[in-house]
């Protein structure tokens, strides 16, 4: 019962976990939450499969803070987006724009299942058939069988 409890606890009060410290958080909770935002969709760039507001490494930090400087600056979050892309590359996106170098990018997973599904029409059409009717010798057998009950 004590166990029940204690996990019905984690999963009421456990929300997202961010490696935000309590020293970079901004004082305009406008600002903070647009600050939230857009780290979000920034990659840590150490870790690769976080974004920065997930990641603890010290660049991820420096890139936050980075992040709020600009907002406290006055830029707008495009602004900020497009000064850590020219920075860093669009590596640092966790999702890239839709442009022509990136087009393959984000079309591939409908070719592939494209291609699977041409490949999977292909290989069904080349399987034999079922066969459906007897040949004389098994119908002999099966009548046989038949007899004996």
């Amino acid at each position: 019962m004590r166990l029940l409890l204690a996990v019905l606890a984690m999963l009421a009060f456990g929300g997202p976990v961010y490696a935000v410290q309590p020293n970079e958080v901004m004082k305009d909770p406008v600002l903070e939450q647009r600050a939230r935002g857009i780290s979000a969709g920034l990659r840590c760039m150490v870790c690769q499969n976080q974004s920065i507001d997930d990641s603890d490494a010290q660049l991820a930090r420096d890139l936050r803070l980075l992040v709020r400087e600009r907002l406290a600056a006055g830029d707008s979050d495009q602004q900020v987006r497009d000064f850590l892309v020219q920075r860093y590359g669009e590596f640092v996106l966790l999702k890239p724009t839709f442009r022509a170098h990136t087009l393959l990018l984000w079309l591939a997973p409908l070719l592939v299942l494209v291609l699977g599904g041409i490949g999977a029409v292909v290989a069904l059409k080349r399987r034999p058939a079922a066969r459906t009717a007897l040949d004389e010798d098994e119908r002999q057998r099966l009548e046989a069988l038949l007899k004996q009950d």
